[in-house]
C-alpha cells in the first residue's frame, strides 16, 4: 500500500457510459439510428452512405447486431434489410439507453411538465433517421406557452450538450408531413 487513497468514483453522463461501453463507432451508430427510432429500416449501402462508413465495417456490425438477436434480417428484392428485433429481451432496456444517450428522456420529461397542453410531439430532422448530429428537432403541438418551451429547450440543451430546434404547432393540421417519430 502506498498510502494514496483512490477518489470515489464520480457518476458518469448515459453518453459517456455508452461510448465507453460500445467502443465502434458504427455499431454505436447503429444502435443509435435502430433504437432511437425502432420503426427504422436499413440496408447496407444505404447506412454505409448515410454513416460516411465502408460497407465492409457496416455489414460487419450487422452481421454482430444481428448474431446478438438485436436486429433481424429479410430479403426484399436484391437487398437484405435490417430491423430492430422488439421481442429480443434487452429491446426495451437498449430503447431506454439509447433515449437517455440522446437526451430525449430530459428534453421530454421538462417540457411535459411546464409547457402547457401538450398534444403530441415529433422528433424531425437527423435525430428521426437514427443521426446523431448533435441537433434535437421537435414540433410540437398544442396549446403551449412559447416563451417557457425556449427557455427549457435552451437549459435542456446544456444538459445533454446538444442544440434543441423547436417548432410550435397550434393543431395538427398546421403539422405536415413527414414527421417521422412520434414520441
Amino acid at each position: 500500500m502506498t498510502g494514496r487513497s483512490r477518489a470515489p468514483p464520480q457518476p458518469q453522463k448515459p453518453r459517456t457510459i455508452l461510448t465507453s461501453l460500445i467502443t465502434s463507432k458504427t455499431r454505436l451508430k447503429l444502435l443509435l439510428k435502430f433504437f432511437s427510432r425502432p420503426d427504422a429500416v436499413g440496408h447496407l449501402r444505404g447506412l454505409a452512405e448515410e454513416f460516411g462508413d465502408s460497407t465492409n465495417s457496416v455489414r460487419v456490425e450487422l452481421n454482430k447486431l444481428e448474431e446478438a438477436g438485436l436486429l433481424v434480417a429479410r430479403a426484399e428484392g436484391q437487398k437484405v434489410v435490417y430491423e430492430v428485433n422488439k421481442s429480443n429481451p434487452f429491446y426495451s432496456d437498449l430503447v431506454g439507453m439509447v433515449s437517455k444517450f440522446l437526451g430525449f428522456d430530459v428534453l421530454v420529461a421538462q417540457i411535459l411538465q411546464q409547457v402547457g397542453n401538450l398534444e403530441e410531439a415529433y422528433v424531425v430532422g437527423d435525430y428521426a433517421r437514427g443521426v446523431d448530429s448533435g441537433t434535437i428537432s421537435l414540433v410540437l403541438v398544442g396549446d403551449l406557452n412559447e416563451e417557457r418551451v425556449h427557455e427549457l429547450c435552451a437549459r435542456v440543451s446544456i444538459k445533454i450538450n446538444r442544440t434543441v430546434a423547436v417548432t410550435i404547432a397550434p393543431n395538427a393540421a398546421a403539422v405536415s408531413p413527414p414527421f417521422l417519430q412520434i414520441i
